[in-house]
């Protein structure tokens, strides 16, 4: 096709003198979810763009401005263009608009409207990862692993940045999300209200004496010292030291790279936490821990599942490398990538993958996740299901592990140990409503005060 679109034109010439004679500046990794504040100054070898490539571009862009149905401008086919570019990558990579790049840089502060619902693309389908605690689309009941299929109506497609969207909007107007539910033989009709979400991303409670609990339901900057306060205050309702906390990470999507740092280090004294690693395998960053354990050294026993991902599993992993705390569950999603926000002159942002991040023993978790060292599912699961939830390696087009060594697909670890629930007494005052009502803090609780009973026999020794 010899039609070539004037703006078109003047793109092509600029994309092919870049790859000719330019070396792009590439933005350094700082935060999980943040922006880059610097960039680096190190040129990059780039091979020559291939020219048959481009003539056709060239001809599908000019084929749908003089053929597609109704007039579409230069900036839409553009804008569509860049985030095929994006979304082609990984689930993980993405365009954000300028009003979209605004909220997360407002959600990594722990504020932001919507629904509260942290969500990926997976075979062409909307995907629900996991609901933030106390958000309207937790108090509706939406799940891990749920589809949407609908927004107020309209069928959601695999744009992911237009799905979110159609979800955000001023708080207080009213939503219906469509939803496929996996054991659900109908399709669920959930309306909702969005809100402004000022995420407590953590929380916490004492079980019984000497026992404390703590729920980090985000990472955001500042969830390392909310968490050490919230332990603190659990001293001091205890009047005296922890003999052992649950640090429940369950259904928890990451966040900011340098909060789940932070978090690990309340808990280690020495050593690293954890490496990231760009293109070429090249190490970019490696975080190590500073003395210091906020629990004095008090049994650990750190709760995940399928939900748990991220930054989630940066904590899990370098505690469980350092044999700081015993991981419980069942297994975590496997997103073992950070993702850096580099922001565009126009006020838009490319969020893109640009590293793996390694455990302090080397162990790349993309696409496999974090084995608990007790496996413990929350319900009995019936013969014949599975209780396997969506992990990172389900999701298409996947960042590989990065391990040769590791068969990425593979589940040949020992299959989880359902442990059949027992009910609490009632009458048990003693027992808060949580351990009323969950298992597997239950079975965290009874494992810390055995852990508690051998540390207390060794010292008598």
């Amino acid at each position: 096709m010899s039609f070539l679109h004037s703006p078109l034109r003047a793109f092509l010439l600029l994309t092919v003198l870049s790859g000719l004679c330019f070396s792009p500046v590439y933005a350094q990794d700082t935060d999980a979810e943040e922006d880059a504040e610097s960039s680096s100054e190190e040129a990059v070898d780039v091979e020559p763009l291939p020219l048959e490539e481009l003539q056709v571009l060239a001809e599908v862009f000019g084929t749908i401005k003089s053929g597609y149905v109704d007039e579409v401008t230069d900036v839409k086919l553009l804008r569509n263009a860049i985030k095929g570019m994006l979304t082609g990558l990984d689930p993980h990579s993405a365009f954000l608009e300028p009003e979209a790049f605004k909220e997360v840089r407002i959600s990594t502060e722990g504020k932001f409207g919507g629904l509260g619902i942290e969500v990926t693309t997976e075979g062409g389908r909307i995907r629900i990862v996991s609901p933030i605690d106390g958000s309207p689309a937790a108090d509706a009941d939406l799940r891990t692993g749920d589809i949407v299929t609908r927004i107020d109506g309209k069928l959601v497609g695999d744009d992911l940045a237009k799905a979110v969207d159609s979800m955000r909007g001023e708080p207080g107007t009213r939503i219906v999300l469509t939803i496929s539910r996996k054991g659900e033989s109908e399709p669920l009709e959930v309306p909702l209200v969005r809100a402004v979400i000022k995420v407590a991303s953590v929380r916490g409670e004492i079980l019984e004496p000497g026992y404390g609990y703590a729920r980090i339901s985000s990472f955001q900057s500042s969830t390392a010292n909310n968490l050490r306060g919230q332990i603190e205050k659990l001293v001091r309702e205890n009047e005296a030291e922890l003999q052992g906390l649950v640090l429940d990470l369950r259904n928890n999507p990451g966040g900011v790279l340098n909060g789940a740092v932070q978090v690990s280090d309340l808990f280690l004294e020495d050593g690293v936490i954890v490496s990231t690693r760009g293109r070429g395998n090249k190490e970019v960053s490696n975080e190590s821990a500073k003395p210091g354990d906020v629990l004095k050294k008090s049994p650990l026993v750190v709760l995940v599942n399928g939900g748990s991902a991220s930054a989630s599993e940066i904590v899990a992993g370098a505690l469980q490398d350092h044999k700081r705390a015993i991981i419980m569950g069942t297994k975590t999603f496997g997103k073992g990538s950070v993702q850096t926000v580099i922001p565009m002159n126009n006020g838009s942002a490319l969020k893109l993958t640009t590293s793996r991040y390694y455990t302090p023993l080397d162990r790349s978790i993309q696409a496999r996740g974090i084995s608990p060292d007790i496996v413990v599912s929350q319900t009995q699961v019936a013969e014949g299901q599975s209780n396997r939830g969506v992990r990172e390696t389900d999701l298409q087009g996947h960042l590989p592990n990065g391990q040769p060594s590791i068969e990425e697909n593979s589940d040949s670890e020992t299959a989880p140990v359902v442990i059949e629930e027992k009910d609490v007494a009632a009458s048990d005052e003693s027992a808060s409503e949580l351990l009323m009502a969950d298992f597997q803090v239950r079975e965290a609780l009874n494992l810390l005060k055995g852990m508690s009973l051998v540390k207390s026999n060794l010292a008598n020794k």
